[in-house]
């Protein structure tokens, strides 16, 4: 659930190239429904005016922790900025499990317009799987940028946006972002409390009530996201993401 909401192992840039960079830190806790918290999630942001590095980390708590038999999940993305908004180029989510090891990594080829995905699995140490495919969309987003673009490319009250992901196979890339008027907002404001701006995204996940569901998000004003929350999942109630730092 966390890796849905949510929510690259390669060499690092140059040293240099980050010696003018801004970092920040965001940081979130997870919670659901009757299991309380979940999770917590630690997002870096180290970012100048050509190029942007994310690093995520996310580790279960309590009983999801149990459950997940300790299960930790790594997210980064590394690329370039086109007015004022990250492009991917790199991303990469990495999920270790006792003595299991998986890595998807994803390049991104802007000038030929596709994109590869390498699935590697290790297995006590040892590579047991290791397959590259080409995926059927093109994309200049993943999962991370997608989500930290957010609060400066939609804006525009009552207008629904069309966006594509990488990292969202199943359903081709496509995410559906709709900003409610002003008029709408008035319940988003009761989920989510004050926020500078509003959105839902539609997803499409098994484990829903319904075959499709919806994330309410709030953004605050430096345009990072607040809170979100995916309402009545099952039998269990709602799931909370809530920025603490």
């Amino acid at each position: 659930m966390i890796k849905r909401i949510l929510i690259l192992s390669s060499l690092f840039l140059l040293l240099g190239t980050y010696a003018s960079a801004k970092v920040t830190q965001l940081n979130y806790k997870a919670t659901f429904g009757i299991f309380g918290t979940v999770g917590t999630i630690k997002n870096k942001l180290t970012q100048n005016k050509k190029t942007y590095k994310i690093d995520t980390t996310v580790k279960l708590a309590g009983l999801a922790k149990v459950l997940m038999g300790g299960q930790t999940e790594r997210y980064v993305s590394k690329g370039h900025m086109e007015n004022g908004l990250m492009v991917s180029d790199l991303y990469q989510m990495i999920s270790r499990k006792k003595d299991k090891v998986t890595s998807k990594e994803y390049r991104i080829h802007h000038k030929a317009k596709y994109v590869t995905k390498r699935y590697r699995k290790w297995l006590k140490g040892k590579l047991v799987q290791d397959e590259t495919k080409k995926l059927k969309f093109y994309a200049k987003d993943d999962l991370l940028t997608l989500y930290f673009n957010l609060g400066h490319a939609v804006k525009k009250k009552g207008k629904t946006y069309t966006f594509k992901a990488v990292g969202l196979e199943k359903q081709k890339g496509k995410v559906r972002i709709t900003v409610p008027s002003s008029k709408q907002s008035a319940s988003y404001k009761k989920d989510l409390g004050a926020a500078s701006l509003y959105a839902k995204a539609l997803i499409h996940q098994k484990n829903f009530r319904k075959k499709k569901g919806d994330i309410l998000l709030a953004i605050a004003k430096d345009g990072y996201i607040k809170k979100s929350i995916i309402k009545d999942i099952l039998l269990y109630g709602d799931a909370k993401l809530i920025r603490t730092k």
